[in-house]
């Protein structure tokens, strides 16, 4: 079963938020997938009422605070001065100094196969192995891609590997964390700018 989020079939309470990087994810051209429950996309229908709504919403820019459309939002976005100030002081308030001792930071692009020899498959790479040579492989072992997290068990052995995979990794923990920023340094600055937002 596909989840099909269409706006005229759901009360506006259901509608889901997605940022671009996410969006961009699950939309890649090799694999689109549903960026709730990750099933292929099926061909599906514009949604013409938002495009009307996004029509006719008017919003702020955040930085030269100049009211217009949501449709124009973005181009202007990226042309406002002003805006980008706004942006970077965002970045610069959550962002850390890159630590020094780089050697003690994990390789989190490259991965080894658990289960044979074979070594530098990025994630994705990794994904492809092993469901082409160890489908049928029900030895446990420790998956390389957790273990270089900072959340994660190196001595963990998972029970059922090939699940976890196709559950976990199939989208890049890249494009969601950011390893260096500080949670509660982030946290906070996010409180900050959604009342500045309001």
């Amino acid at each position: 079963m596909h989840c099909r989020l269409r706006s005229r079939e759901l009360p506006k309470s259901s509608y889901k938020s997605f940022c671009t990087p996410c969006i961009q994810e699950c939309l890649k051209p090799k694999k689109p997938v549903c960026g709730v429950c990750r099933s292929t996309l099926s061909n599906g229908s514009r949604a013409l009422d938002l495009e009307k709504q996004i029509e006719m919403t008017e919003a702020t820019c955040n930085g030269c605070n100049q009211k217009m459309y949501l449709s124009k939002l973005r181009s202007h976005a990226a042309a406002c001065s002003k805006y980008q100030n706004y942006i970077m002081e965002g970045v610069k308030a959550v962002t850390k100094e890159p630590l020094q001792n780089t050697r003690s930071v994990p390789n989190r692009f490259t991965f080894p196969c658990p289960y044979c020899s074979e070594k530098n498959l990025d994630q994705e790479g990794l994904v492809e192995h092993c469901k082409s040579y160890h489908s049928n492989d029900t030895k446990r072992v420790v998956c390389p891609i957790c273990a270089s997290m900072p959340w994660g068990d190196p001595h963990y052995r998972s029970a059922n590997f090939m699940e976890h995979l196709q559950r976990r990794h199939q989208f890049s923990y890249d494009t969601f964390v950011d390893y260096d920023a500080d949670e509660d340094d982030m946290m906070a600055q996010v409180l900050l700018r959604s009342l500045r937002d309001q």
